[in-house]
């Protein structure tokens, strides 16, 4: 017996788009914008917290906003761990107590998380920093929470004709986040930049970093609360998805009730067709059953997402060279501190509206009619192919051909949104059974979240000297691993 035996959810996967389909993009996909803006506002800022809390002025030498190594991979580093460990938990607690239970919960935790990083308190460097991790943690967890949940909410509300496009379009969301990242960060350093002059570095390194900075970072990050805010009202008013209850919870009728008033249609509760639905797809996610149909698609999902997420995070490897060539940034002794967000915010702004942005929008386009096989295949190998060029020809590229070297650098960001980054995304919410779907794109997830830190930390301290040659095997290393994210691509299947 299949899904489509059931009336209830025969009506969710033959409705027409409606406004209700509108309606969950937006309330999912303002959970995904307000994750983007969490997790990618913290490098628009992490120098300023190293000009005001770390620089020594008897050591003058090097970049003055530069955090220390170790306080710099913890400060970016410890939201990505906080993700992991959300991402499994919610996403477990998403298929036991119901989707819409939890999702409440993750988006609390958010808001009041970004408001207290924001506020972070202490009376040495030390201890301002350790109270700003251990709030980012915790907006790690409860970001983490927001992927399975999410992305199963919008694939359990959709219809089939449209169910990739409508998942990949609450997760384009996190471009928009990203943007408004650089955009809000440039904003606010521009009117503190009005308000408070200041010297440069090399004119004056004490008074090049102004007292009202401090206020700068905070702000930036309180500002993360407010998306999600403003979308609890509503993600407490949508009803519990129509397979849930029934597949889970077992209740045809409020599953009837629930779908029929969003869908404005009359919808048969078939007590005993659930009920036989239930004896003959009820095997755990730990099981011979679950690994027969679904094991292949598990180890597919998790190895592509482990895989992107290793390349994803170390994108940032040849910014360095690849801002000042496009006049972006000026070395940080040219500048005051917050003339460095600044530069930093707009760098950051330019390079997701251009390169990252589009990328998320081509898959919610193009996603029904090539197919998320296809657009996974061909985001790893051209991925692949531009790292590849990058990495041999990377001196050249640096020294004689800047240019080049931005649209090469541009085009990987394309290629992983309308490409795997997307696609990681949307296979699991689509591929797996009702009753294990939140848990097996959880555990999807967190895998794409180990590669992460593989990224951030061990592929990012290998080339922290700078070296060309370091970048260079970085690079090809990296392009290494898209390839095999195009051969772990073909253990998944078109759903």
């Amino acid at each position: 017996m299949t899904d489509n035996n059931l009336a209830v959810l025969h009506a969710l996967d033959t409705a027409r788009t409606q406004w209700y389909h509108v309606t969950a993009i937006v309330i999912a996909g303002m959970g995904f914008f307000t994750d983007a803006y969490d997790l990618f506002c913290i490098s628009t800022v992490s120098k300023l917290l190293g000009r005001l809390y770390y620089y020594d002025p008897a050591d003058p030498k090097g970049d003055p906003g530069k955090l220390n190594h170790q306080v710099n991979n913890i400060v970016i580093g410890v939201a990505l761990v906080g993700t992991l460990s959300g991402q499994l938990v919610f996403g477990w607690l998403g298929d036991k107590l119901g989707r819409k239970k939890v999702y409440g919960i993750t988006l609390i935790l958010m808001v009041l998380c970004a408001i207290c990083s924001g506020l972070s308190f202490g009376s040495t460097p030390k201890s301002v920093i350790g109270t700003l991790c251990f709030f980012r943690f915790w907006l790690g967890f409860g970001i983490g929470g927001d992927y399975p949940l999410s992305a199963t909410i919008m694939s359990e509300y959709a219809n089939k004709r449209t169910r990739g496009a409508f998942i990949a379009a609450v997760f384009a969301m996190q471009g928009v986040g990203i943007i408004f990242a650089g955009l809000v960060s440039m904003t606010l350093s521009y009117i503190f930049l009005k308000k408070y002059k200041a010297p440069t570095f090399k004119e004056d390194p004490i008074l090049s970093t102004q007292p009202e900075a401090d206020f700068l970072w905070r702000i930036v990050l309180m500002l993360g609360a407010f998306p999600a805010l403003m979308t609890y009202y509503w993600r407490m008013k949508m009803p519990e998805t129509g397979r849930y209850t029934a597949i889970i919870e077992g209740n045809a009728k409020q599953a009837a009730s629930d779908m029929g008033r969003v869908l404005d249609i009359e919808i048969e509760e078939e007590s005993d067709k659930l009920q036989q639905f239930k004896e003959s797809n009820n095997y755990p996610l730990l099981s011979h059953e679950f690994f027969r149909r679904h094991g292949l698609h598990l180890m597919g999902t998790m190895s592509t997402w482990f895989l992107l997420d290793i390349a994803f995070y170390s994108q940032n490897l040849t910014q360095k060279d690849i801002f000042p060539a496009m006049g972006l940034t000026h070395k940080a002794t040219d500048v005051n501190a917050v003339r460095e967000v600044f530069e930093t915010s707009r760098a950051m702004f330019v390079v997701a509206l251009l390169g990252t942005f589009p990328g998320y929008w081509f898959t919610v386009f193009f996603i029904e009619r090539i197919g998320r096989f296809i657009i996974q295949l061909v985001g790893f190998f051209m991925m692949s192919i531009f790292m590849l060029v990058i990495g041999i020809k990377y001196d050249y590229l640096k020294n004689d051909n800047k240019w080049l070297f931005a649209v090469l650098y541009g085009l990987t960001f394309f290629f992983a949104n309308f490409g795997p980054n997307s696609t990681t995304f949307v296979l699991p919410a689509e591929l797996f059974p009702t009753r294990v779907r939140s848990t097996c794109h959880a555990l999807s997830a967190a895998a794409g979240k180990a590669g992460a830190m593989i990224g951030a930390f061990v592929v990012q301290s290998y080339t922290l000297d700078g070296s060309s040659k370091k970048i260079q095997h970085a690079m090809l290393v990296l392009a290494f691993t898209n390839m095999l994210g195009f051969c772990c691509t073909f253990l998944v299947t078109e759903t």
